[in-house]
């Protein structure tokens, strides 16, 4: 029987890195306002690639958010394009 692994929503279907803790601690907003619930790795990258994106943390999860912003000002755009 195959394995299956889930990701969170913010997963680039061209990124191979795994979730890094539970997919659902932010929410990427682009600049539309679109919503995406993310891990904190997918998170980062999801907003590094985002024109005018913002995080929004869920309830009692600001570290996570803080964290998802931190690492998004480290990352460039598509970090999975160049082996990030």
């Amino acid at each position: 029987m195959p394995v299956t692994t889930t990701r969170c929503r913010a997963a680039h279907h061209k990124d191979p890195t795994p979730c890094e803790g539970p997919a659902d601690v932010v929410t990427i907003l682009d600049s539309r306002g679109r919503e995406t619930t993310a891990c904190v790795h997918h998170g980062a990258r999801l907003l590094a690639s985002l024109d005018g994106g913002r995080v929004h943390p869920l309830a009692a999860l600001l570290d996570h958010a803080l964290e998802v912003c931190s690492r998004a000002r480290t990352l460039p755009p598509y970090p999975w394009e160049i082996g990030l």
